[in-house]
């Protein structure tokens, strides 16, 4: 039996930085606005307390296990600093996930000015993403 995904509006905070990601992301990552524009977050919720977030789009089923990347940042410096990363999988934008690098994975969405790629130099490699509901890491 499946159960049905409770969602909620995205609020302002979501959608404008999920936007700005799409818009500063991967070359494939634009082909996703329009499914922003008909998106709504699953009330499902980090255990380890972050800001991450699933999407449900609607007229669209469930996105499948998987994550593909289509737009992967870095916030703070230092001791101070965390990743985030907007994803789809099956060609269904699926969520935004905040992540640990130096520090904790932050509980609330930053700023899209506040964001910078990944691939800035001094950044380290070393990621524990915690589990978003759709895949085993």
């Amino acid at each position: 039996m499946n159960v049905p995904v409770v969602t909620r509006p995205l609020t302002e905070r979501e959608h404008n930085l999920a936007q700005w990601m799409l818009e500063h992301g991967s070359p494939e990552a634009a082909a996703f606005q329009a499914q922003l524009e008909c998106a709504e977050a699953t009330t499902w919720r980090c255990p380890c307390g972050c800001a991450s977030f699933n999407f449900k789009i609607e007229g669209k089923p469930d996105a499948p296990p998987g994550v593909h990347i289509l737009g992967d940042f870095v916030v703070g410096k230092g001791d101070e600093m965390f990743g985030i990363f907007i994803f789809e999988s099956g060609g269904i934008l699926s969520g935004l996930e905040v992540y640990r690098l130096a520090a904790e994975a932050s509980p609330v969405l930053p700023a899209p000015e506040q964001l910078r790629p990944w691939s800035e130099p001094n950044i380290g490699s070393a990621i524990e993403v915690c589990g978003n509901g759709r895949n085993d890491g």
